[in-house]
């Protein structure tokens, strides 16, 4: 760990404790419990599901794994961490790391898992839920306040200098495991064995990714979140889509890329250039006080074109958009705030916390804010071959150029994803 990253986390909890303290006396609280959360066994089963720590929590702490932990904030003590260190022979017991940020905090290592003492007027953040009628229930306090919860999600849509040195580092190292993924596609590997290359290139096991890897070929890249990985090479190579992603300190990258295979037609390939230079033209139009519903409304637009202008579509661009023909290429929206979980919190709400709902043209769009300096957005266009979506328009007059669509078909489809910081003069990106 950097000195210049020892810095800025120092200066990140610093600010962190200010804003919290700040947001007690509005609240009128005498403290904040943060509890990390734990994992539940599956129905009836003795084995346990993943677990990852409640972003609040994540916050403060980069201990992605800590089950039944509790960080608790006062207007006035250091932040005191009770940290879940059971002494177990099953499991390695959790251990703080050796890095400056543990001295900021009065740590507790708790070996069964335990309520915190409270007094006055507690905020409890997290799951705590779960914990109800166990004995590791706090006694008092109230669980999850609207008010405040909209307040601390606000608080993590602006990322701090540390967050976006932790996004960006996060993206270099899912990098790695893109051009793996791309090496193993022109070796003619299958989809678990892209899947391999990607996790070993990117040095992450699969229990540690962000997101469950996307690793669609063909038709797969199709479907928008394709779950499975193909044990066999397809006959044919027509197209790979690796949507995936890889943690930093508990931040996420989430990359996507396409490429064509060798089987693939050559339209493809020239589909794949253009969504390229569709995704960077979107990017540099981001800026402070840019609507991100616009930005979503443009890329329809200038999908509509390209459309148009690869020969799928014999109208203009406007009509290709009013009729709802690009929203059956693409389907999803444009993007989605990025931070500690991939869609991250606040997305559709305004800043003094109201709802900001998609609208119903665009149900899928995930962020509805307008830009301001801190945000980290993804840019991720689409244009995909789905027959469920589009065999709905045979049916219509829409001027489709159905030939080339079959042509297509067994491609899938196309995303390409780049992570975007919103700086005062405009835009960084922060996918290599």
């Amino acid at each position: 760990m950097s000195e210049t990253l020892n810095r800025l986390q120092q200066a990140h909890i610093n600010q962190l404790l200010d804003t919290y303290r700040t947001l007690m006396q509005q609240h009128g609280l005498d403290a904040i419990a943060l509890y990390s959360g734990h994992a539940a066994p599956h129905y009836g089963d003795d084995q346990f599901p993943e677990f990852q720590a409640a972003g609040h929590f994540l916050h403060w702490v980069p201990l992605l794994e800590a089950q039944h932990s509790w960080l608790i904030i006062t207007p006035v003590d250091r932040p005191r961490l009770m940290l879940h260190a059971p002494t177990d022979f099953w499991h390695l017991s959790p251990e703080l790391p050796d890095e400056p940020w543990v001295s900021e905090f009065d740590i507790e290592l708790v070996s069964e898992a335990a309520a915190p003492s409270l007094s006055g007027k507690v905020a409890l953040i997290g799951n705590v839920e779960a914990l109800q009628g166990s004995p590791v229930a706090p006694p008092h306090g109230e669980a999850n306040p609207p008010t405040l919860v909209s307040a601390l999600d606000e608080l993590r849509m602006h990322k701090s200098t540390y967050e976006i040195t932790c996004l960006r580092e996060a993206n270099r190292l899912a990098k790695a495991g893109h051009e793996a993924a791309q090496a193993a596609f022109a070796g003619a590997s299958a989809e678990l064995d892209i899947q391999l290359a990607y996790l070993g290139a990117s040095r992450q096991r699969e229990s540690h990714v962000p997101y469950d890897n996307i690793v669609g070929l063909n038709q797969h890249a199709g479907v928008l979140h394709y779950q499975h990985y193909d044990l066999h090479s397809p006959g044919k190579r027509y197209s790979l889509l690796v949507d995936a992603g890889r943690r930093f300190r508990g931040y996420c990258a989430d990359i996507t890329r396409t490429w064509a295979g060798p089987d693939a037609p050559a339209t493809f390939g020239d589909l794949i250039d253009a969504m390229h230079a569709l995704k960077d033209r979107l990017i540099a139009d981001i800026a402070p006080g840019v609507d991100y519903l616009g930005l979503h409304q443009t890329m329809h637009r200038q999908l509509g074109e390209i459309l148009v202008s690869h020969d799928l579509y014999r109208g203009t661009a406007e009509a290709c958009v009013e009729s709802g023909v690009t929203r059956a290429f693409c389907p999803h929206g444009l993007g989605h705030s990025l931070g500690i979980q991939v869609h991250d919190v606040a997305g559709l709400q305004t800043p003094s916390g109201e709802p900001a709902p998609a609208p119903e043209t665009h149900p899928a769009l995930r962020l509805t804010r307008t830009l301001t300096p801190g945000m980290v957005v993804t840019i991720e266009p689409g244009l995909y071959f789905i027959p469920m979506l589009l065999s709905p328009l045979r049916d219509t007059d829409a001027p489709i150029n159905w030939a080339l669509v079959d042509q297509l078909m067994p491609c899938g489809g196309i995303r390409i994803e780049d992570n975007i910081a919103v700086t005062e003069q405009g835009f960084d990106n922060l996918t290599p």
